[in-house]
């Protein structure tokens, strides 16, 4: 339930904090007309996500067993492909996230209604459907029988729901980049028990050799109906009894994947490190600072453009109380 849950609230909140990048813009910039087609863009990008999730479900119930488990295999494997691709992407771009999408907001807003409803449907239903496969996929792999793997998925969106109107009201502040660093290291551990089941899936779909060739079988210390065991199943998709080709797959993802996703020096820093003034240099730097806006500035959107004014306007006035004195 855990795995399911941490799901539902690291996709989720990626949602959410692009629902209030772009309403938070528009109230800011005094475009409140323009609210209602972007939530509409919004509304069928999540009716679209919850149409595929009920297709893959239902749609799967109609197939025979071999082809169901081919389905869930092959789904498997590209939903942990597209969760890796998205948990680095994030990483690599969430600075940049906001003036990423008040760029495309500005170039609707230019182009007319149509165009606002298709940039808020592209910037949500992109994160929806990767979350609708990769629930679906990570409930498959839970096998629990139980309404627990769906109970944890809908508390992790409310939970991210929460969090994206507390952001959106400045009641909560936290530090984004640790916290999708570190949801993305633990969904990269629930990715590989998806990936492992997965090849399971298509083990038993006689696609792929080696299901009775197990590498261990502790059912006996981990009974899988034991409290533990469901612990383990339902965080890490643990299985006591993997096949060889199972804990291969397992290892050879999550090792190099992990080690790269938590190398340091991934991520810039926020701000750079300002170099000390000599004395004599004093008013020049003072000028300098406040003339060049430093790239947070540049990459915050519109709505720091007046501070950067400001901030040229108090150098250029402190310049003129302080005259610089140059020797010949």
């Amino acid at each position: 339930m855990f795995g399911n849950y941490l799901i539902g609230l690291r996709e989720g909140l990626e949602a959410s904090l692009v629902v209030c990048i772009l309403v938070a813009y528009l109230v800011k910039t005094d475009r409140r007309k323009a609210l209602r087609p972007v939530w509409l863009g919004i509304a069928i990008a999540v009716a679209l996500s919850l149409s595929f999730g009920a297709a893959l479900q239902f749609g799967s119930q109609e197939l025979t067993f071999k082809a169901q488990e081919a389905l869930g295999g092959s789904l498997s494997i590209l939903s942990v492909g597209l969760v890796t691709w998205m948990v680095f992407w994030m990483r690599r771009t969430a600075r940049h996230l906001k003036s990423e999408l008040q760029g495309k907001l500005d170039a609707a807003l230019a182009m007319g209604t149509g165009a606002l409803v298709v940039t808020a449907f592209m910037a949500v239903g992109r994160e929806g459907l990767e979350t609708a496969l990769f629930v679906w996929t990570a409930v498959q792999a839970s096998n629990d029988g139980t309404p627990r793997p769906l109970v944890g998925v809908v508390l992790g969106l409310l939970t991210a729901v929460l969090l994206g109107w507390l952001f959106y009201r400045g009641a909560l502040k936290i530090n984004l980049a640790k916290f999708f660093t570190w949801t993305g290291a633990m969904l990269v551990v629930v990715a590989a028990g998806v990936l492992a089941y997965g090849f399971h899936d298509l083990q038993e779909a006689e696609f792929v050799p080696g299901l009775h060739n197990l590498a261990f079988d502790i059912s006996t210390t981990i009974p899988p109906d034991s409290w533990y065991g469901t612990v383990l199943k339902g965080v890490f998709n643990f299985q006591p009894d993997p096949t060889v080709l199972q804990v291969s797959v397992w290892l050879l993802y999550l090792v190099p994947t992990l080690a790269f996703f938590l190398v340091p020096g991934r991520v810039a820093p926020s701000k750079a490190v300002p170099k000390e003034p000599t004395p004599h240099d004093t008013h020049v730097t003072q000028v300098t600072a406040s003339a060049e806006p430093s790239s947070d500035s540049r990459g915050s959107g519109g709505g720091d453009a007046g501070d950067d004014a400001d901030r040229v306007h108090d150098g250029a006035r402190r310049a003129g109380e302080h005259p610089v004195h140059r020797e010949g």
